[in-house]
């Protein structure tokens, strides 16, 4: 059974993006200066098998690629997880030539201040991360933890990338292998968080579920037997939570399933899954905790703009209050705060 913790942990999305560009280096240190108790970098492979931390494998939104001339024939069009877009992916990439490469914001809209960094910082590996959080782990004194997000598990094994070796190989050369109680993994597909487990991998495990779809390493086997996948909203009822309690320590939710709203979809209060959960053992997180209007149920809007900071406050207390036991934040100061503003759990 997963320890349900007395206080939420804090866990800065991607570093501190509502200050920085995400994935950088200042985003991850400035997320550890602000208070953060973890930090969550999402995992993707280049072509020479190197793990290296993005949103996602397609890059143009994230890095200066787009306007590389020497990369431009690399541009081209792939369907991952179903979805089919055009870009520049990290698997037609080796580290040497994405190390030069640039990081901008990706909210260029809703963030413009950010982009008074870009074109500042390279790309980082996961063992980058690993090692700016050994260092302010040093330097402040405190235990920080890695939140290790993989990404499109079943895309890079349709084109021969085992990501689960990789990461347990990476694991094993940082170190980190030796610490499971400063390592959580999360990935929206199971699979690959049962090979790891299976393969003696020690972290706590948690299942990332969408508010809609299903996820992709099901939809692929599924298409093979001519069966059904499991959606995600399965996967939140009593009958999917039965079934992962003894595969998973946990299950990581859009902020919107902790959310009870009304009939025209305003906040009501918080839903019953973070109780569901706990009484099957399992710990409950949710992503993302963001301030800005467009990113707020609509009780909370401050007005018409979608950049412009909303009563946040307010929804981050409603989150909190379903007993929820980590908050993804893109502001981690943000997310001590209200949970500081909170009574103290029994």
């Amino acid at each position: 059974m997963a320890e349900i913790v007395a206080q939420p942990l804090v866990i800065g999305h991607r570093g501190a993006p509502g200050y920085r560009p995400e994935h950088t280096e200042s985003s991850y240190r400035l997320a550890c200066e602000l208070g953060a108790d973890a930090v969550e970098p999402d995992v993707v492979v280049t072509r020479d098998g190197v793990l290296v931390v993005r949103h996602e494998n397609e890059i143009s939104g994230t890095t200066d690629v787009a306007s590389r001339k020497e990369f431009k024939a690399r541009r081209t069009t792939k369907t991952v997880d179903g979805v089919r877009m055009t870009g520049w992916f990290t698997e037609d990439f080796t580290w040497a030539e994405l190390k030069t490469l640039r990081c901008v914001e990706r909210l260029k809209r809703i963030r413009s201040d950010n982009r008074a960094y870009d074109g500042q910082e390279p790309m980082l590996r996961l063992r980058d991360v690993f090692k700016i959080i050994d260092e302010e782990s040093t330097r402040g004194g405190r235990e920080l933890s890695v939140v290790l997000e993989v990404k499109h598990a079943e895309y890079f094994r349709s084109i021969g990338v085992d990501i689960a070796a990789l990461i347990q190989d990476e694991l094993g050369l940082t170190g980190w292998a030796n610490r499971p109680e400063r390592l959580i993994i999360e990935c929206f597909e199971l699979g690959v968080l049962t090979r790891l487990r299976q393969a003696g991998v020690r972290a706590s495990y948690v299942f990332l579920a969408e508010q809609l779809g299903a996820p992709a390493d099901e939809v692929a086997h599924a298409d093979l037997r001519g069966g059904k996948a499991n959606s995600y909203e399965w996967y939140r009822s009593n009958d999917g939570l039965d079934f992962l309690r003894s595969r998973v320590d946990g299950i990581s939710v859009d902020k919107g399933s902790l959310i009870r709203t009304n009939a025209i979809g305003l906040a009501a209060g918080p839903a019953d899954l973070v109780d569901r959960a706990h009484e099957r053992g399992l710990r409950v997180f949710t992503w993302t905790l963001r301030p800005e209007n467009r990113y707020l149920n609509l009780r909370f809007h401050s007005s018409l703009s979608g950049a412009e900071w909303g009563d946040w406050q307010s929804e981050f207390s409603l989150i909190l209050s379903s007993g929820v036991d980590g908050i993804f934040v893109d502001h981690p100061d943000l997310g001590v705060a209200a949970r500081e503003a909170e009574p103290r759990r029994a």
